[in-house]
């Protein structure tokens, strides 16, 4: 099988390399104004601007490709009046835009749920929004399954 090089893969940061996480650091550090030249962000994460420049383009925080992108998200909900209503409100609240969703028959106290929805509008990235639903009681799991 080849794999296409210019294809985006969601990775667990925890199993990238450091340099990449440091490159995300450099962009975060001018984006938000706490270094004002690439040469000092990268001073002060501990890389090179060689180094930088070659990663900047290849890793990008998930929220970013997310915006304005319609999500898919799969959760495992234990079977309990409002659990699924608790996080549909969640998700209005932040302005995403539901447009699908399924729920299967509860077996052995917990339900498969499926939410499809848009995130152009969301007041929040898809991180927060995610860590937010998995601080609701009653949610067991929650994967992030397409984006398109």
């Amino acid at each position: 099988m080849e794999i296409d090089k210019n294809t985006y893969y969601l990775v667990l940061a925890k199993v990238l390399p450091e340099v990449f996480i440091k490159a995300l650091q450099v962009k975060e550090l001018l984006r938000k104004g706490e270094a004002t030249t690439i040469q000092q962000a990268v001073d002060i994460v501990g890389i090179s601007r060689s180094a930088y420049y070659k990663y900047k383009d290849a890793i990008l925080p998930f929220n970013e490709i997310s915006k304005g992108k319609i999500i898919t998200i799969a959760l495992l909900l234990e079977h309990t009046p409002g659990v699924l209503s608790t996080i549909l409100n969640e998700i209005a609240k932040v302005k995403g835009s539901i447009l699908t969703m399924n729920q299967n028959i509860p077996l052995h106290g917990t339900a498969n749920v499926t939410i499809s929805f848009e995130t152009k509008n969301m007041l929040v990235d898809m991180e927060e929004l995610i860590q937010t639903l998995e601080g609701l009681e009653g949610v067991h799991e929650i994967n992030v399954v397409g984006k398109e």
